[in-house]
């Protein structure tokens, strides 16, 4: 089923999404697909419709900073980060604190997690508060931009959203920080050089 990104569209995508569903949505820097975190069988979907490797672990896409913190710790650095750019194409990697997601994540310590800076997926977040928020392409090749080439390709979806072509320089840049120290784990439309003139 694919839809448009307006109010009745997001009622659905949320209901999906919260009755074990997986949708394909926009975001501010590629086209995404996702589930409710808490749902290990629809994680196992994605890792399947994207052939991406189960040691892989997929991140999370947050409403808010408020809302991430429910679920992981900041450090100081992240924290002051995180204030300046989210909502925005910044990934962080933080300390899981939530043990429902470590058992349905299948993870131990860190997640990725972001805000998005798209009214779309902000409007579906706003209802669900957490979703995984993966790239919706195959692993190993590149992500989609234009709705109807991402519909074309991905399969075995529920929904999905459509929010037309979206304008980005790239995907968003993933970073942790390592005992007050910058690791860059994927450099994306934010460089180094802007995120340290912000510490």
């Amino acid at each position: 089923m694919r839809v448009k990104c307006n109010k009745k569209g997001i009622v659905k995508a949320s209901k999906i999404i919260k009755n074990g569903g997986i949708v394909v949505f926009p975001t501010d820097t590629v086209y995404g697909i996702g589930c409710n975190p808490y749902n290990k069988e629809a994680i196992q979907r994605i890792y399947k419709i994207k052939s991406r490797e189960i040691s892989k672990s997929l991140p999370i896409l947050a409403f808010s900073k408020d809302v991430a913190v429910k679920i992981v710790e900041f450090d100081r650095y992240s924290e002051k980060i995180a204030e300046k750019i989210w909502p925005g194409p910044l990934t962080l990697i933080l300390k899981l604190t939530d043990e429902k997601l470590k058992a349905s994540l299948n993870v131990i310590d860190k997640i990725a997690i972001r805000v998005p800076k798209h009214q779309c997926t902000l409007e579906l977040l706003k209802k669900c508060n957490y979703i995984i928020g993966t790239s919706a392409n195959i692993s190993g090749t590149g992500p989609f931009r234009n709705p109807q080439e991402c519909y074309q390709n991905i399969h075995d979806f529920d929904l999905f959203l459509d929010g037309g072509t979206i304008t980005s320089e790239g995907e968003s840049t993933i970073i942790e920080f390592i005992e007050g120290k910058l690791k860059i784990h994927r450099e994306g439309v934010l460089t180094r050089k802007e995120i340290l003139k912000m510490l």
